[in-house]
């Protein structure tokens, strides 16, 4: 059947709330000699696309303007230097936007094939947090099987991600989350501990539960005022990683106990790297992480889904922070 000269996708008519979130017409994209388009199936909702709702967090140059960064669905055309790939072959990408759309094009390199018996809801809930967190948490910040970790937000989709990841490959997980339900749907994934930081200290319980020692690993998605006490939380020779700034990108810091503990602190975007870099993730994913997907070991905790034209209540469900897991746009 003949692809369609034009799709419905989700348009940011100006910066703003989620009712900027418009669906519209536009011409069909067309894949450039290494990309693949692909018919959407459904499309992963994230943080990054509220920022670039609000107008905090543009597309990289050459990007899509629609929002979306993951998708899953079925490849309908190959660019000519493509191999490895085929007509109809059901694929999860990520995309450095154009996901919340009928189509999308994507780098053949950033393709990944669904997990055995995956919907196309549960892949596409897999790239941009399952790139995000095997970069920061494995290869960054080297977390190895015997040592400890600590995510913040446990809940959100890097939570998730993260606290199934690390404690497959063999870490203590500690996670903080705001209220005893939460705190409970981060134990039943794989936390050790589950820190409800609105009623404990979760640098007192670090202490505690590590006697002093303190946590080889930290993923924070906080930022600001956090950043001192996530230094006094880590352990000698600890790694310090960040990827997002909800309180702020800017800290008063203490380095004297960066310098006495031997501390790494590091940090990394995802979107603006080039499709090389971010290739070198794909293939150890495929490698390394696929396997348990593919035997039910790990999957991804899906909250709730809906319908591309509701992308806007999507965002409001976002941006309540009511969800425990990913959501969805399902086409």
């Amino acid at each position: 059947m003949p692809l369609p000269t034009s799709m419905t996708c989700i348009e940011i008519a100006s910066p703003g709330g989620p009712d900027m979130l418009q669906p519209v017409k536009r011409p069909l994209p067309r894949p450039g000699s290494s990309e693949v388009l692909i018919r959407v199936a459904a499309a992963g909702v994230n943080r990054p696309d509220v920022f670039q709702r609000q107008g905090s967090y543009p597309p990289p140059p050459g990007a899509s303007d629609i929002p979306g960064l993951e998708i899953a669905g079925e490849i309908v055309e190959l660019g000519e230097a493509v191999s490895g790939l085929s007509i109809g072959q059901q694929v999860a990408a990520l995309v450095a936007g154009g996901g919340y759309a009928e189509f999308c094009v994507a780098p053949a390199a950033l393709c990944l094939p669904f997990p055995k018996g995956f919907t196309a809801v549960q892949a596409a809930a897999l790239p941009e947090t399952f790139f995000t967190v095997w970069h920061n948490v494995f290869q960054r910040g080297r977390l190895q099987a015997g040592e400890s970790f600590l995510v913040h937000g446990g809940t959100s989709g890097i939570g998730t991600t993260a606290i199934q990841l690390a404690k497959t490959f063999g870490a203590k997980v500690f996670t903080t989350a705001g209220g005893p339900e939460k705190c409970q749907a981060c134990r039943e994934i794989g936390a050790d501990r589950a820190i409800d930081y609105k009623s404990e200290d979760f640098v007192g319980v670090i202490a505690e539960e590590t006697k002093g020692r303190g946590v080889d690993v930290i993923l924070d998605m906080v930022g600001g005022d956090y950043l001192n006490r996530n230094i006094k939380s880590l352990a000698v020779d600890g790694r310090h990683v960040s990827i997002a700034f909800l309180n702020g990108a800017k800290a008063d810091v203490n380095f004297l106990p960066v310098m006495l503990k031997r501390l790494i602190l590091t940090g990394s975007t995802l979107r603006a790297r080039s499709v090389a870099d971010k290739a070198g993730i794909a293939a150890e994913l495929r490698s390394k992480v696929w396997p348990f997907l593919d035997d039910g070991r790990l999957a991804p905790l899906i909250f709730s889904t809906f319908a591309l034209d509701q992308a806007s209540e999507a965002h409001r469900l976002m941006e309540s922070s009511r969800h425990i897991g990913k959501i969805v746009l399902v086409l």
